[in-house]
């Protein structure tokens, strides 16, 4: 008996976030040509085989009288989310095996220039030893401290208002955060979004008043301010550990690394590291010499060198394994920040990486050379399309050294709104600028920039000669205001209008084809040679000219003041007669600004 929408109305289906028509038709328990008639009933043309995304899939389940949920645990290729891992995790914990001590991996949040950066510093240089330090630790902050011989894995997520999306990252795969507040300040804009962040995650927090040794420094502000917030602290009643420090002159961060390996062993952070290995990617970019780099944190489980690894679209073999001082590793554990080799491509950050089987990493491989053709005629579609030709749009091509630099600057970017201008990015990828995206910016008209990276010799030759702009910036907010002043010049310019004075005409001496020479008396201000003219008759503007030439007591004179009498040549096309008006005025055209 065929399923109707009568029967499955009550029937909640969980569908991934794509998926093909066939599997969507198995998992609703319909005939698939139903579901192809129901999708063609929406406009949505696809065949058997293909995939459709989650929202398209949920209409229609819908449409046919079906409840559904996302799978969270697969996607197309049976990839997992972050969500789901963080789920596996946390089941994990409550499944009652026996599991591995882990190190807690620590975030430190708070508001701009409270001093994060300076604390990870700190840290970092007290804890790690002499020319450990990595391109790892400098690119991202993501390192290991040891304390009374326990480990402690710091990551950092910026704190610049642009970068909240990254600090939501942050605090989902943290285990305990750092609330890094100004004694001199106290909480910030940035401040509150953060302990809502914390809340909501319901993660272990300390605070660590920072800047105490400035003159202007004022805790006990800053710990009322805090409760206000709903952060109690222990001496308050409270549950929240709080640490008076000064990250610049090194006050107190031995007492913070106590507390947090004391809050660690409350919380007693654990994972299964005979499992295969599960991991967050951080960061991924394109090394001209050493390919794909991935930088993630492993959650749970060992990854090793020769596994085959799949995250999110990409896929590969472990070829490489570096801890965060750059040191070669066999295999990496839970907690341990870990540099990847051996991905087909770079990463996207949040994705997960995941042991593959060769099959999974093989369909992926297969799926991914389908698709390259589709995918780059999207970007050309992209890049010639045109939804308002009333909107000026800047084309340009977007390049980064990281997957993390890329979305900053696009989250930024695309806080730029403006009724008359718009930025449009025809392409994005990471790595240096390329012969590719000097071809589809000469094709699209677009301006290449480039961030933390450079053109290659080929690129700017060919730049050169089709007379396409690359800038490059390692600052990314310069970046942004050249771009800011390039869509403020798109925009036409505000034109400021001056009334001067008023003239009534009482005479017409000549009338010519363009000209007229007649007299008057100015009743208001003044008027003045050289100056526009707007034309009123009966209270109605009925056309504008100019003054090329003014008389007084018939001798030319540059302008004449109110209550007197004189003689003008006005320029224009329309006929003047005794009773107009002249208004006389001038216009300043001004840039404008976004």
């Amino acid at each position: 008996m065929t399923t109707t929408p009568e029967t499955a109305a009550a029937k909640t289906v969980k569908i991934p976030s794509s998926v093909s028509v066939k599997r969507f038709a198995e998992l609703l328990g319909l005939p698939v040509t139903q579901v192809i008639t129901e999708l063609m009933k929406n406009k949505i043309f696809a065949t058997i085989n293909e995939d459709i995304e989650f929202d398209t899939a949920s209409i229609i389940a819908q449409d046919l009288g079906f409840e559904t949920e996302e799978d969270l645990e697969t996607g197309s290729e049976g990839t997992l989310t972050l969500e789901r891992l963080i789920e596996i995790c946390n089941q994990e914990k409550s499944s009652g095996k026996k599991l591995d001590n882990r190190a807690p991996i620590v975030t430190i949040l708070g508001h701009v220039d409270h001093g994060k950066t300076t604390l990870l510093d700190t840290i970092r240089k007290a804890s790690v030893a002499s020319g450990e330090a990595g391109g790892i630790t400098q690119r991202i902050s993501a390192y290991q401290v040891k304390k009374h011989n326990k480990l402690i894995t710091f990551i950092d997520t910026p704190g610049h208002e642009a970068f909240s999306g990254m600090r939501k990252r942050g605090v989902s795969i943290a285990d305990i955060a750092i609330l890094v507040v100004a004694a001199d300040d106290g909480v910030r804009p940035q401040t509150k979004e953060v302990i809502t962040y914390l809340k909501e995650h319901k993660l272990p927090v300390i605070v660590a008043i920072n800047k105490i040794d400035k003159p202007e420094a004022n805790p006990q502000k800053v710990k009322q301010e805090l409760g206000e917030q709903g952060i109690l602290l222990e001496e308050w009643g409270g549950n929240v550990i709080a640490v008076e420090i000064s990250a610049k002159q090194n006050i107190g961060i031995d007492k913070l690394l106590d507390n947090i390996l004391l809050v660690a062993d409350v919380e007693e952070f654990q994972a299964d590291n005979k499992r295969d290995g599960l991991a967050v990617v951080l960061e991924s970019h394109l090394d001209p010499q050493k390919g794909p780099v991935a930088v993630a944190l492993v959650k749970t489980g060992t990854l090793k060198v020769g596994q085959d690894i799949s995250s999110g679209s990409v896929y590969g073999r472990i070829r490489r394994l570096e801890d965060f001082a750059e040191r070669s590793i066999t295999s990496a554990t839970p907690s341990m920040p870990v540099i990847i080799y051996g991905l087909s491509a770079p990463a996207n950050t949040n994705d997960v990486v995941q042991v593959a089987s060769g099959k999974t990493a093989a369909r992926i491989k297969s799926k991914e050379a389908l698709l390259g053709k589709s995918v780059g005629n999207a970007k050309k579609a992209k890049s010639t399309s045109d939804d308002d030709e009333n909107v000026k749009k800047l084309n340009i091509v977007l390049k980064a050294d990281v997957q993390g630099s890329l979305e900053a600057l696009e989250q930024i970017l695309g806080a730029i709104q403006h009724e008359e201008v718009a930025l449009h990015e025809v392409a994005t990828g990471v790595g240096n600028i390329t012969e590719s995206d000097v071809r589809i910016a000469e094709s699209s008209g677009a301006i290449i920039y480039g961030f933390n990276v450079t053109a290659t010799a080929v690129a700017n030759r060919m730049a050169e000669m089709s007379k396409v702009e690359i800038e490059t910036y390692n600052i990314i907010y310069k970046l942004v205001e050249n771009i800011k002043e390039r869509l403020s010049a798109m925009l036409p310019p505000e034109i400021i209008r001056t009334d001067l004075g008023r003239m009534a005409i009482l005479a017409v001496f000549k009338t010519g084809k363009y000209d007229m020479i007649v007299g008057g008396r100015v009743n208001e201000g003044k008027i003045a040679r050289k100056t526009l003219i707007e034309v009123r008759r009966d209270d109605e503007v009925i056309g504008t000219g100019k003054i090329t030439q003014l008389q007084h007591n018939k001798n030319n004179t540059e302008e004449v003041g109110s209550g007197n009498e004189c003689g003008i040549t006005f320029e224009g096309t329309v006929k003047l007669q005794v009773g107009d008006t002249l208004v006389a005025y001038s216009e300043e055209s001004r840039k404008r600004t976004l």
